[in-house]
């Protein structure tokens, strides 16, 4: 073991001690409360819909408890009613956050990508989060008081995460419980708020009837007038009495705590306690007194991120090391070789130490030099990392392929989907689809403007739209730019890497998929003509691309389960999803380049499609607006179509762009380099090398920032799919000039969603893909805590400012949601790149 002689041990020791001595402790630093092991956060994030704001506790490397605020609910779900934060203020004197935020966010009522209904209160208030000793004391003030009509409606919750709960145990003064594993009756019913709807956003073009499902039934955007009976009401509560590492209390003053189960009315709900707000009160209308168990000599367990997968013995080989960031000794890090016998060591190394990353130092342990064939895992001191493979067919089955055996025909719209015994889903959306209201907000950003733009008006059968696509994650909908992204990629795989794999029967006529039943023909050729059927379909019946296909109704939109239950199959009834269209170049032109590029590979296997694409790629680059902010993607057009068909009028296009194409070689390089040598023309190549280097060394740059050569730069989903297509881009710049564009992107890309990312989950983000992988995960079976082989999660999302998190729980969408459009086929274009560079 060795010393730590740096700032950064140095700043440690000195926190560790001045934590001894005054306990919670506002860090200015980090902006939130750190108390050995325990860190409290107050508004530092901005995702209330996800579980992801207001106060939050983080319990020795756990986030156990969030969203602590005010609501007009118990138990609140994704569209209901969010403040709007105004300001959040350090106050280091009086070790204090103090924030001021306001009800409603005019912004979000009745508009919005996901509309919300805001009842007839507004008001502003200012909670302040204080440490005390050992303590932190959360305090509220309102600006009015509470208006007798919203009397035990506005309260102050905080939601506890429930994937470490079922099983455990709670204490709400003389009485206890185990949380349970399903929510459990009885409910109570109360006023709703629907009736009391405010007039804050006159031009707010969503439907409140619509919304509402026309107030029949169950709707999850009025699901406050049925909640589960609270488990418990008293005036202390106490989460995990049996666990010192997750054991918290808190104590309300003037006012009962109430523990309810949010999943009664929200599958996707969290357990919550709740205190009302005080009537008639403005200052301190709340006051809880919140005491963490701290474990003072605890720290964060060393972390070894490896690939799930594991290696070739050609491919660099770095095991990333997470430590405790007030840790100031380090181990030494050993690979094991695992046979019949038991392990032995095979390497040791010191590593090299990194540096701090988010919350955490960094060492990094490399034994690239270790070749043999063989099964693996990396220790260092206590933790050990999965076990891996070190071997040369290291990736040539059941790596890459379950995206084309599971995911895709899973997610396949129009179709019945077969495995065996098991039906994934029955044959959906026949009834596709009714076009879309004027000037209508919908839900999921949907918004149909003041035309059709087509001779279709609203409300009319648009014929032709039930054929082909994929469902999008669990939303079941058809957006173009993920129906034809995912079209463009399996081409471009295709090309690349000359994939020819048959696992599935796929029939177009009798609209049925057979998972595992090969049918004599190559499955990303069916799955390259499924989405080009989709597209271009549409666009013959139209007359222009749709924008999207999507359920009208927000009870459909929350559909757990199968895809054809959404709709009973019959035209021209309340229960069709609409269809959008709208005028945006930029997606225009990216959709000639990929149906384009779709053309090509389609050739001899339909021909027919084959030209249909062709013939709508080059109607679109005609048609598409003349606009500044789309002449990326004009060039992009170009690209694809000199490609598919050779013509002058694309090379002449592309080489008199070759201004912007070298001031912007950041964006479009890695499409125009497919295209350079074909364009035979000695000046433009020029032009794009002297630009290169200056890219190469952004690129160099942005891989510094992290210890695993990619940048991670979160925002609210997951980085996994941004560092997915920055490998996929990166792979054309190295095909097309090696010489300046080494191929480590592409295998450090890979292996940070094999496993190689921070945080303590070291899952491979692909859906039962490694040792360990992301279960469960967002798709059509998560009510029942499952999977989609080869579904690609979002990933390690960032809780601010500083917190990696992949939790296991299948509702988080941006932490594991799958998604088309890159997703998966992002993920399976890395896996064969990396096998084709390798084995060159």
């Amino acid at each position: 073991m060795k010393k730590l002689f740096n700032s950064l041990g140095l700043w440690s020791l000195c926190v560790v001690t001045t934590l001894q001595a005054q306990e919670f402790k506002l860090n200015p630093s980090s902006g939130y409360f750190q108390n050995h092991g325990v860190d409290v956060m107050a508004f530092d994030d901005i995702y209330p819909e996800g579980h992801q704001s207001g106060l939050s506790i983080i319990m020795h490397g756990n986030r156990i408890a969030t969203n602590g605020d005010i609501r007009f609910e118990p138990t609140p779900g994704q569209w209901q009613p969010v403040p709007k934060q105004r300001e959040r203020q350090l106050d280091q004197d009086a070790n204090a956050i103090v924030v001021r935020l306001s009800y409603p966010d005019s912004s979000r009522h009745l508009q919005g990508f996901n509309p919300m209904i805001y009842p007839d209160f507004a008001f502003n208030y200012t909670v302040t989060v204080r440490g005390e000793g050992a303590s932190i004391v959360v305090m509220v003030d309102l600006d009015r008081p509470v208006p007798a009509e919203f009397a035990g409606k506005l309260g102050f919750n905080l939601e506890l995460f429930p994937g470490a709960l079922f099983g455990k145990p709670w204490i709400m003064d003389h009485k206890q419980g185990i949380f349970p594993q399903q929510p459990n009756g009885p409910t109570q019913a109360q006023q709703e708020n629907y009736p009391r709807t405010g007039n804050f956003n006159p031009g707010g073009k969503a439907d409140r009837e619509r919304l509402s499902g026309h107030h029949r039934g169950f709707n999850p955007i009025l699901a406050d007038d049925i909640v589960a009976e609270p488990y418990a009401v008293g005036h202390r509560f106490v989460l995990r009495p049996d666990d010192p590492l997750s054991r918290f209390t808190i104590e309300s003053e003037g006012t009962q705590l109430k523990l309810y189960d949010g999943r009664m009315n929200h599958n996707n709900g969290w357990f919550v306690v709740r205190s009302d707000l005080r009537e008639g009160m403005t200052k301190g209308a709340l006051k809880w007194t919140i005491t963490p168990s701290v474990v003072r000599e605890w720290k964060y367990p060393a972390v070894i991120q490896t690939s799930q997968i594991g290696y070739h013995p050609s491919q660099p080989k770095v095991a990333i090391i997470e430590i405790d960031r007030r840790e100031t000794t380090l181990d030494i890090p050993r690979l094991y070789r695992i046979t019949e016998s038991g392990e032995t060591e095979v390497f040791a190394d010191a590593g090299k130490e990194w540096g701090q990353f988010l919350r955490y130092q960094y060492l990094k342990f490399d034994f690239s030099g270790v070749g043999a064939e063989g099964l693996y895992r990396v220790r260092y001191g206590a933790s050990q990392s999965g076990i891996f493979r070190i071997s040369p067919d290291i990736y040539d089955r059941g790596v890459w392929q379950p995206v084309l055996e599971y995911f895709l025909p899973v997610q396949m719209c129009h179709m019945r989907v077969n495995e065996k015994y098991r039906v994934w889903h029955d044959l959906c959306h026949e009834d596709d689809a009714i076009m879309a209201p004027l000037n209508y907000n919908h839900i999921d950003g949907y918004s149909q403007g003041s035309s059709s733009l087509t001779s279709w008006k609203p409300g009319d059968i648009v014929k032709g739209l039930n054929r082909g696509g994929w469902h999008d994650a669990g939303d079941f909908d058809l957006r173009v730019e993920s129906q034809a992204g995912e079209t463009y990629i399996l081409a471009l795989a295709c090309e690349a890497f000359g994939v020819d794999y048959d696992a599935t029967a796929i029939d177009q006529h009798k609209l049925i998929a057979e998972i595992h039943q090969p049918d004599g023909k190559n499955d990303i050729l069916q799955q390259i003509e499924h989405g080009a059927l989709s597209v271009v379909g549409a666009y013959r019946s139209l007359g222009r691309l749709y924008r999207g296909i999507i359920c009208n109704d927000l009870r459909q939109y929350v559909l757990l389960g199968d895809a054809g239950a959404m709709t009973d199959g019959i035209i021209g009834n309340e229960d069709d999803r609409w269809v959008f269209t709208e005028n945006n170049p930029m997606r225009e032109l990216t959709t000639a380049a990929e149906l384009a590029a779709a053309s090509r590979v389609l050739r001899g296997f339909n021909d027919t499609l084959s030209i249909q694409s062709l013939e709508v790629a080059e109607a679109l680059l005609k048609a598409a607006d003349v606009t500044e902010r789309a002449k990326s993607a004009r060039i992009h057009a170009a690209v694809e179509l000199f490609l598919s068909t050779g013509e002058k009028e694309y090379r002449d296009f592309i080489l008199s762009e070759v201004g912007y194409i070298s001031a912007n070689i950041s964006r479009v390089g890695w499409f125009v380099g497919r295209a350079e040598k074909a364009l035979k023309d000695a000046g433009f190549t020029k032009a794009i090398l002297e630009a290169l280097p200056q890219y190469r060394s952004q690129l160099e740059q942005q891989s510094a920032e992290t210890p695993y050569g990619v940048p991670y730069r979160p925002r609210i989903w997951g980085a996994g799919w941004d560092i997915q297509r920055l490998g996929y881009e990166y792979y054309f710049l190295h095909a097309s000039w090696p010489e300046i564009f080494a191929p480590d992107i592409v295998f450090n890309a890979l292996n940070f969603i094999l496993g190689c990312h921070p945080g303590s989950n070291t899952a491979s983000f692909a859906s039962g893909i490694g040792a360990k992988s992301a279960i469960p995960g967002y798709g059509l079976n998560r009510a029942d805590w499952s999977y989609i082989p080869g579904g690609v999660v979002s990933g390690t999302a960032l809780i601010r400012p500083d917190f990696p998190e992949l939790l296991e729980f299948p509702y988080l969408w941006q932490q594991v949601e799958y998604v088309l459009g890159g997703g998966s086929s992002h993920y399976m274009f890395l896996v064969l790149a990396a096998k084709q560079i390798l084995n060159k």
